[in-house]
């Protein structure tokens, strides 16, 4: 389900919008005179269903699968006593020194925020609650008077603690421990409130500004829900709907034909999340956006702040268009993750916090709704290669909802996803591939996507993650054994999976400028400047042909790869002089994703600056004691195993320790390459802030190498999950044919699903098969088992208004069509025309006979 903005508007009700509309007092933080009796009712129950969400209830808390969570709350209030015991000069907490530090103060209130909530749980057994209560509200007083408080001497490092760590914090310390405050320091909150307005200096007069580029998505909803919590404590109307109106827009589907306030980022109407304006984040901010609307429903349950709204519909329409696909046996594709994926959290903690989400999702939903949530919820407990730890929930009533939903066997375990599926997340610029033996994720890029995120010294190698990369998670495998930190610290950047990159040695951020940015506030770099983000943070690319096609379960995919924007600018003489940027070499690729392999074509593979270029058909990690195998035939029909260079009909890799296999099957090009080294690596390779953990892991890759000056290339190979080795023989005789792979246009045939794919990247009219092909367009033709023919066209340049295709042949009649499809019957064939004018790059399908 989508929402539209003018939806969004009619959700409040009249009284609401009344209060929106009148100006904010001077000082936010001041209660208003007179508050109507069924708002203070409001206000009560909203803040009690917080305490809930947070501390749990007697009836949850009294639940023996809540117990663990219950022992960790305590444990980490005692921890955290312990600490505030042992502080020295310039602490609150022994180790976390104040005063130049904005996370050491974000920590410092997060650990007042830990003892608090245990104060609260019920049920629980920390001695003496108020008199550690008082302690808290004692701890929160002297930050505010000697570190807080201060706006002179506030605010620096980074934005985020300012204006949405320190008061997440903050705020809910504000409402577990109300009572308190209120008989012991009344003074407090209002005092808070006000130097929380005054710091939030990305907003206008102490508030959300829907104009901002820092408050959208996430980030926004953060905002929004502290207000809203601080506009209870304060029994102040008008600033819980005014902040609740700000909320409420992140509900709304993002349309990048009619943007609100030039926001890019939120939710898409084909599943894709984005974050800092062109980031695909849908596995980092986007989960942290699911769980805070989640929050917010439960928070305004028995409320009368929305009316007339299906948000549950709403959200669990992000939930099975946006998170389902991404989420493969537990684990939390890296292509959507930005510069997370150097983090050491795995992709099934990632999950988790989805999990509980839609647990809570589930309770809201009805009817079959509320089935199928809570069918996805154990058939992700089921599937997972990792035990999902419901302590880790954040509410102990989540724990017992999650309880129950696994204990009811009438609702039986059910993905959310067709077993077989291909999903272009084309507004991001992802694909991802599903079968039930594997998943296949593409992270694509373009002059409207990111090609990847560095920030705060994370993600420090991101060069070419955004350049066709791909993640191929094999069904039954652990994916820490594969993919996550690991995979970036032991593979080489230039070497990841399906990238096309130049042989030549590039430095990091911090390397090249000695900070985490590029600082020159003359020229307009600054640690969060717009130059910034363009430049250095999250470039995009300067291509704009990226994009395939979806024909029920099969897809294409097609990419002209392009340096980034910062490379563009520093040619154009628009940056300093001591800016680095970094040129990529070309490649025009395409991916066709089928049943039993994925066929990538690739052609103009060079540099034009002359320097060696390295495809790297697949990098895969190991453990330095599983059993790696490779074996193989050469062309000429002789066996190969081990490594080097060879004229290789077909490769097979098998971890016989992680009981894993993908094949190889070469169709065009030079000679591969076969590697298998040991490399050990630290953690901090990819992040600064990573321990200095020793990585040691087998690397495994198979690459075509092209020397210097060499003439651009093409090259041609299907990759083959789970493939036995007379699988893979079998490729000698079929079933894939290459029709055409250029620059201009890339097809192929494949006779076993009777199924022709093809990518035109130029202009004019191709002939491939019996398909003409008004280009650039994608395109899947079938012939189906009842004599029909189905078709799938999209745009990938998102720039036309109409593309064009003809059936050669018999002369069709038309079946089932997308209403933007146009169908004539003409001498000689079908010819089919599709209005893609403002689809944004959205497939769409006719069915002939």
């Amino acid at each position: 389900m989508q929402i539209s903005r003018r939806a969004v508007l009619s959700m409040i009700p009249a009284t609401g919008l009344l209060a929106v509309a009148q100006p904010l007092r001077a000082r936010a933080a001041t209660p208003p005179d007179r508050v109507p009796a069924d708002a203070t009712a409001d206000h009560a129950v909203l803040l009690g269903n917080t305490v809930a969400i947070f501390a749990g209830t007697a009836e949850s808390n009294a639940r023996p699968e809540v117990a663990a969570k219950l022992a960790a709350i305590e444990s980490t209030a005692r921890s955290r006593l312990d600490a505030l015991e042992g502080a020295g000069p310039g602490e609150l907490f022994r180790g976390v020194p104040l005063g130049t530090s904005d996370p050491n103060l974000t920590t410092s209130f997060q650990y007042l925020y830990e003892i608090a909530l245990a104060t609260r749980v019920p049920g629980g057994t920390l001695p003496d609650p108020d008199a550690v209560a008082r302690r808290v509200v004692d701890g929160l007083g002297w930050l505010y008077d000697n570190y807080y408080g201060d706006q002179s001497k506030g605010y620096y490092g980074n934005w985020h603690n300012w204006e949405i760590g320190i008061s997440n914090h903050v705020t809910r310390i504000l409402v577990l421990l109300m009572a308190q405050i209120a008989a012991y320091r009344p003074d407090l909150p209002g005092t808070y409130v006000g130097a929380m307005d005054a710091y939030l200096r990305n907003g206008r007069d102490g508030d959300v500004d829907l104009d901002s580029r820092f408050h959208t998505g996430a980030n926004l909803a953060d905002i929004a829900t502290n207000r809203i919590l601080q506009g209870a404590v304060l029994g102040d109307d008008a600033r819980i709907s005014k902040a609740l109106a700000d909320q409420l827009t992140v509900f709304a589907t993002i349309d990048p034909y009619d943007l609100r306030h030039g926001v890019t980022d939120g939710y898409y109407a084909d599943g894709s999340f984005i974050q800092h304006a062109s980031v695909a984040y849908t596995g980092s901010y986007g989960k942290n956006l699911l769980t805070r609307v989640v929050q917010t429903i439960k928070i305004l349950e028995g409320t009368g702040y929305v009316q007339g709204a299906d948000l549950v519909g709403v959200v669990q329409g992000w939930v099975v268009n946006g998170f389902a696909p991404l989420i493969f046996e537990g684990w939390m594709m890296e292509i959507v993750k930005g510069r997370a994926v150097s983090r050491t959290a795995t992709g099934y903690a990632d999950v988790a916090i989805v999990v509980e989400a839609v647990v809570d999702l589930s309770g809201y939903a009805t009817g079959t709704d509320a089935r199928a949530l809570a069918g996805y919820v154990t058939f992700v407990r089921q599937t997972s290669r990792a035990a999902l730890n419901p302590t880790t929930f954040v509410s102990p009533v989540s724990i017992a909802r999650y309880a129950d939903i696994l204990a009811d066997s009438s609702v039986p375990a059910a993905d959310l996803n067709p077993a077989a599926r291909n999903v272009g997340f084309n507004a991001m610029d992802k694909t991802v591939h599903r079968r039930p033996g594997y998943a296949f994720a593409l992270a694509r890029s373009s002059s409207r996507i990111s090609k990847y995120e560095y920030m705060s010294g994370e993600n420090l190698m991101p060069w070419f993650q955004g350049d066709g990369a791909h993640h191929l998670y094999l069904a039954g495998q652990d994916q820490t054994q594969a993919y996550g930190v690991d995979y970036y610290t032991a593979v080489s950047p230039y070497r990841l999976s399906g990238v096309t990159a130049p042989v030549e040695h590039r430095h990091t951020i911090p390397e090249l400028y000695g900070t985490a940015w590029y600082d020159n506030p003359e020229r307009g770099f600054t640690s969060s400047s717009e130059s910034q983000n363009t430049y250095v943070y999250f470039p995009r690319g300067t291509n704009g042909y990226s994009g395939g096609a979806s024909l029920g379960p099969y897809g294409a995919a097609g990419l002209v790869q392009s340096s980034d924007a910062g490379y563009a600018a520093k040619q154009a003489g628009e940056l300093p002089d001591d800016f680095v940027a970094y040129r990529n070499a070309e490649a025009t690729k395409s991916w066709f994703m089928l049943d039993d392999e994925i066929v990538v074509l690739a052609a103009g593979v060079g540099d034009s600056a002359g320097r060696a270029v390295t495809t790297t058909l697949d990098s895969r990690i190991a453990e330095p004691s599983d059993a790696v195998s490779l074996t193989g035939e050469l062309r000429t029909g002789r066996a190969f195993t081990g490594t080097g260079t060879a004229p290789l009909a077909w490769l097979r890799y098998a971890n016989a320790g992680q009981n894993t296999a993908v094949g190889y099957v070469f169709l065009a090009g030079g000679p591969p390459i076969v590697l298998l080294d040991t490399v050990t690596r630290s953690r901090r390779v990819v992040r600064t802030a990573n321990p200095d953990t020793m990585v040691r892991k087998q690397v495994f890759s198979v690459a075509v190498e092209q020397a210097a000056g060499a003439p651009p290339s093409a090259l041609a190979y299907a990759l083959v999950p789970n493939a036995s080795a007379q699988r893979l023989r079998s490729y000698r005789h079929g079933p894939v044919v290459v029709l055409a792979n250029s620059t201009r246009i890339q097809a192929i045939r494949h006779s076993g699903l009777d199924l022709v794919a093809a990518n035109v990247f130029g202009s004019g009219r191709y002939q491939v098969d019996r398909l003409s092909i008004d280009g650039p367009a994608s395109v899947l033709v079938r012939q189906n088992r009842d004599h029909s023919t189905s078709v799938a066209v999209s745009d990938p340049t998102m720039g036309r208004d109409t593309v064009s295709v003809t059936l050669r042949g018999r002369r069709l009649r038309v079946v089932a069509a997308d209403d933007v499809v146009r169908v004539d019957r003409i001498p000689g064939g079908t010819r089919i025309q599709v209005a893609t004018r403002r689809a944004y790059g959205r497939s769409f399908g006719v069915t002939l006979r």
